[in-house]
């Protein structure tokens, strides 16, 4: 582990404080009019997912910890676990399917995944940027309907529901952004 200045550190760091492991979610550099410049954090527990707040001085030491990032592919879902497989060694791994949240209906079979692990244990999973997807249900196109950003609502396959431009229809395949969840194009 590397130990950095409290104002070194930047979102997506991942921190020993505490006796736990967070990420850097935000970073806010404050240079108040009296006393010493500090950087507010907003940490969240890459265990628990609990969020903290603090505050690091310049003088403040911490451990900034490098996770080993894999690729892996997922094979199936059994039990509330993914099993994934390591694209290098062709070992199997189970990791918990709410390691990734919100964005677990964009994962499709076959798909490689960025697993990071922190001594042989897996604390985070990111899917590709952009997830091409089938739109299940949307409204009729509504004549005179011609502003420029207008949205209606649909249902992709996996039961999620976002906004997509007017002219898209049922059964289209779009583009979704994994970061954000919002449709980004057509596919």
């Amino acid at each position: 582990m590397a130990k950095i200045n409290g104002n070194e550190i930047r979102p997506g760091y991942i921190l020993d404080h505490d006796g736990g492991l967070w990420a850097a979610v935000k970073v806010d550099h404050v240079k108040p009019g009296k006393g010493g410049a500090f950087a507010q954090v907003e940490l969240r527990n890459l265990r628990s997912g609990s969020k903290l707040n603090e505050r690091f001085r310049s003088a403040d030491k911490v451990d900034r910890v490098e996770l080993e990032r894999r690729d892996q592919q997922f094979l199936y879902e059994t039990d509330g676990m993914l099993v994934v497989m390591d694209t290098d060694s062709y070992e199997q791994t189970e990791l918990p399917a709410d390691l990734l949240g919100e964005r677990r209906p964009f994962l499709q079979d076959g798909m490689t995944v960025v697993v990071e692990y922190y001594e042989a244990e897996a604390l985070n999973a990111t899917l590709p940027a952009k997830v091409t997807c089938r739109i299940a249900e949307t409204e009729p196109v509504v004549n005179g309907q011609t502003a420029a950003k207008s949205f209606k609502p649909a249902m992709l396959e996996n039961g999620i529901r976002v906004m997509v431009p007017p002219f898209i229809g049922p059964g289209e395949d779009i583009v979704i952004n994994t970061e954000t969840l919002d449709y980004s194009a057509r596919a």
